[in-house]
């Protein structure tokens, strides 16, 4: 499983996952990728049987990236326990998902390779994830509308006469 080698504190607080993901939101380092549309904690165990489930279909060609890291300790209560007596104790390692952000990525496969693994991949997770292509981005990035430049087309060009 992921976890950190050492933190400096065995317990944090809950925090927030308003908003969207502006950091890892694109795809950085292969060809394809595999978007969070919700937000959610995202368990070590869940990661690993994603990649798993990834790895098996794709026989271990091309490469897979894996952009989230299990960084966070959430803790329980053990059953039956009365409230108060303070926090519980650790009891797992979970990623904090964003929408928008890209949680595994793949390259040197072709497209439907790549897309068969991803939903594999997608069936292990507990949100709603989109399968993005590097590509797209790239266009998306650079069209008329994102550059703040303005689409000039004559008159000849749109009429059909």
């Amino acid at each position: 499983m992921l976890m950190p080698k050492r933190t400096k504190y065995r317990k944090q607080q809950r925090g927030t996952m308003a908003g969207k993901a502006t950091r890892g939101n694109t795809v950085a380092f292969g060809e394809y990728g595999l978007q969070a549309l919700e937000p959610c904690w995202l368990t070590a165990n869940q990661i690993e049987a994603a990649r798993i489930a990834m790895n098996r279909y794709i026989r271990r060609q091309g490469k897979i990236w894996i952009r989230v890291f299990p960084d966070k300790p959430f803790t329980k209560k053990p059953a039956e326990t009365r409230m108060g007596s303070g926090k519980g104790s650790p009891e797992g390692w979970v990623a904090v998902v964003k929408p928008g952000r890209i949680l595994f990525e793949m390259g040197g496969v072709p497209e439907e390779v790549a897309k068969e693994a991803m939903r594999l991949a997608s069936h292990k997770l507990p949100i709603d994830v989109k399968f993005v292509r590097r590509i797209d981005q790239e266009q998306a990035k650079n069209s008329p509308q994102n550059t703040g430049e303005v689409a000039v087309t004559s008159a000849e060009e749109t009429s059909n006469g």
